[in-house]
Parts: C-alpha cells; sequence; structure tokens
C-alpha cells in the first residue's frame, strides 16, 4: 500500500507528465539502450523510429499518475500490456532494469524540478505497478504452458503452406515442428513470430493476428508487406517472411495471447468493422462463427480497403456469405480502380462514415468489434460515439503501441 503522502506527490506530477511525458518516456530508452543494448532483442524497433512506442508508455505512465490512489481502475490496461509483455517474453529480472532508467529520465528532463520527494515517491509507485505486472504475468505464463498444448518462451513451426492472398497480403500456414500437440486459442488473439535476420544486428520479434478459427490443426497468420514510401523504407520483417521465409522453413512462435475477443456469453448482434490487413482477427472471429451454432441474431462483416488488388480473403467472405442467412457483409473501397467500378466489386465509394453505418446497421444494441490502421479506428469510434453506442460494447485492436481511443473522445467531448 502506498502512503497519501507518496500518492499526494505523484497526483501532483500529473501536469508535468501532461506537458512533457514523452520527452521523459523518449529519454528513458535512450537511456535504457545505451546501458542495456540486448534488450533491442525484444523491444519493437519500427515502433521506436516512428515514436509510437515513447506515446504509448508516456501515455500509460500518466494514466497510472492519474489513478494511482485506484490502481484497480488501470488493470484493464495492465492486462492488455502483460499480455503483449507474456507473448514477447518480458521476465520479473527486466522490470529494476526498467525502474531505474525512468527515474533516470524523469531526473534528466525535470532537472531541479524532479526534487528528492518525487523521486522517493515514483520508486515506490513503481515497485508497486512493477509488481502488479509481475504476478498478473506470472499467471499467464502458467496458464500458457499447463494448457494442452501449451508452452513457454517460443516454441519451432514449420511453414507448410505459404499462399497469396492480395498483392499486399500473404498467408503462412505454421505446425508445430515436433508434431506435438498444438494449444487451442480465442479468436481474435496473436502470436508473437522471433525472427534471426541475415544482415539485422539483432532479433526482430513482430506479433501478428491468428487468421484462422482454433481448431484446425495449424496456426495461421496473414502478413501485410510493408513497403517504404515517402523515404521511409521498407519493413525488415515483413519483406524477410514474404520474401525469404519459403515453404519448409521453421519459424519460432510464442503461444497465443492478447485481450481482443469476442463475448461469446453476448447475444446482441455483431459487428465487425476493419481496415486492410485488420481483417486478420476479424476472419479468425468469423470463421468460428461460421463453424459452430451461435446465438447471435445477424453478425455484420464490414471491410474496408484501397481497391480490390489489396482486398484479401474476399472470395472467402463471399462464401460464408453466400452459405449463411446470419452473415450479411459489406465492402468499403477508399480507391477503387475503373474495373472495381465497372463491376461494382464494392458497397461504398471512400471511407467509412457515420451515415453509411447508419444505413446498414439496423441499430447501436450491437456488439462492434474494430481493426485497422489508427486513422480509420479513430474515424469509426468517434462516429460510434457520435451514434450513441456505448463505450463498453465497442472493442478495437491496435497493431503496434496502444491508443486511448475511447479517453480521446472524452476529452474531445469536453472542450
Amino acid at each position: 500500500m502506498l502512503s497519501q503522502q507518496t500518492i499526494e506527490t505523484i497526483k501532483a506530477t500529473v501536469p508535468v507528465l501532461q506537458e512533457r511525458g514523452e520527452e521523459i518516456t523518449g529519454r528513458f530508452y535512450k537511456l535504457m539502450f545505451a546501458n542495456h543494448p540486448e534488450l533491442l532483442n525484444i523491444f519493437n524497433h519500427a515502433n521506436q523510429h516512428k515514436g509510437r512506442q515513447q506515446a504509448a508508455l508516456a501515455q500509460a505512465v500518466l494514466a497510472a499518475a492519474q489513478n494511482i490512489d485506484k490502481l484497480e481502475a488501470i488493470l484493464p490496461a495492465v492486462i492488455q500490456i502483460a499480455h503483449k509483455h507474456r507473448s514477447l517474453g518480458v521476465l520479473p529480472e527486466h522490470y529494476p532494469i526498467v525502474g531505474k532508467h525512468l527515474l533516470l529520465a524523469i531526473q534528466d528532463v525535470l532537472g531541479e524540478l524532479a526534487s528528492e520527494e518525487i523521486i522517493q515517491a515514483w520508486t515506490e509507485a513503481y515497485e508497486t505497478i512493477a509488481q502488479a505486472f509481475i504476478q498478473v504475468e506470472k499467471g499467464m505464463y502458467e496458464e500458457s504452458s499447463r494448457q494442452p498444448g501449451g508452452w513457454e518462451g517460443f516454441r519451432e513451426f514449420k511453414v507448410i503452406r505459404k499462399i497469396k492472398e492480395s498483392e499486399v497480403i500473404t498467408s503462412f500456414y505454421l505446425q508445430p515442428a515436433d508434431n506435438g500437440e498444438l494449444a487451442s486459442f480465442e479468436p481474435g488473439q496473436y502470436v508473437s513470430v522471433k525472427l534471426e535476420i541475415p544482415g539485422q544486428q539483432y532479433t526482430h520479434i513482430r506479433q501478428y493476428s491468428l487468421s484462422d478459427k482454433p481448431g484446425t490443426g495449424y496456426y495461421r497468420i496473414s502478413v501485410k508487406r510493408e513497403d517504404g514510401i515517402d523515404g521511409k523504407p521498407d519493413g525488415v520483417v515483413s519483406h524477410y517472411l514474404h520474401h525469404s521465409v519459403q515453404e519448409g522453413d521453421i519459424l519460432a512462435l510464442s503461444a497465443p495471447a492478447g485481450h481482443f475477443t469476442m463475448d461469446r456469453q453476448s447475444e446482441r448482434p455483431i459487428v465487425l468493422i476493419s481496415g486492410g490487413v485488420g481483417l486478420t482477427p476479424m476472419i479468425s472471429m468469423l470463421n468460428s462463427l461460421a463453424a459452430s451454432p451461435n446465438n447471435r441474431p445477424t453478425t455484420f462483416f464490414i471491410h474496408a480497403a484501397r481497391n480490390s488488388s489489396t482486398h484479401a480473403m474476399k472470395e472467402h467472405v463471399a462464401r460464408l456469405t453466400a452459405e449463411n442467412d446470419w452473415l450479411r457483409s459489406y465492402v468499403c473501397y477508399s480507391r477503387p480502380t475503373a474495373e472495381d467500378r465497372s463491376n461494382g466489386l464494392y458497397d461504398k465509394d471512400g471511407n467509412i462514415d457515420l451515415p453509411w453505418l447508419q444505413s446498414i446497421v439496423p441499430g447501436t444494441d450491437c456488439d462492434f468489434y474494430l481493426c485497422g490502421p489508427v486513422p480509420m479506428l479513430r474515424t469509426v469510434y468517434r462516429a460510434l460515439a457520435e451514434w450513441g453506442v456505448a463505450a463498453d460494447r465497442i472493442h478495437y485492436e491496435c497493431f503496434g503501441p496502444d491508443i486511448a481511443l475511447a479517453s480521446e473522445v472524452r476529452t474531445e467531448s469536453v472542450r
């Protein structure tokens, strides 16, 4: 338990964290990687370069400070982050390293403002928060390894099939190299893939949603090739997977993890809204719904893509729609080709917006699941909030460091 004095001191730092949080977390990562370069084998280098990891950590530190007197309020965020930590292989011995360099960063950035009282308060607060993470992650590691077919750490899988789904998305079908049992998972979860890429100094780990239903005898991941634009380099990992990994090769995978899963007890209609490669967890959910009787009166599958050349698995969804009267599917193309237009291959030209959603979804009493690029997530989340959909009915997955869409909408509403 934290003392009242510690709580008050932490609360007093909220304004400076709001103003300089990303400066602190940027400094933190520079210090930590300089002293512990081995941790670059765990962290996503691309998110570091883009500043997304720094922003996400600043957001998490601010949330902890704001709720330091009621840490149970951030438990959902702790569980979400803990899933990623378990998938990456974060261990208890990493937490003292993080704490040390976070405090050093606070001192470096704030200078004289970082009084001894503030540093001591944050030392105590960090130890409390770190122990919460360690305990949650311990349970996740134990659950992962004890389930039938489960394991801890990384396990070798063989690529048994490699299928091109569109111009930019390729699927990899994976089975355990030891021919052992395969752990089940919840539709919407992901695995981490660890790669030793020739010419790269550090290991690369990336998380990919499982894009098929459980019980198939394999895992499937569907990977978008990230091509460099505007002077930015190509995605190292996605290009390696697309161009170098072939059928018969071995990949190291962590056990499935993740919080973005369907509420199986709900009887409300389910609305799956995806953009680009964000369709991968949605396909897993959709295939699971199609494979077994469910109590959903209707399922809406709404997908946005640039055009038919980048639209993966469109024939699969069309077939499921034709075979199941409970399923309605819609396609939105932001840049349809002339052929798309002439053949009527989509339902909406442009981007997903509220009037269109209101024209195809019967009302707000649904469970909404969103996955796609950050700009699309922001647009759709705000549209649903404007429509009056309750925040606890909107679930979303952000590929990469999380964004707090609910907080953003609340902040906008009081301006």
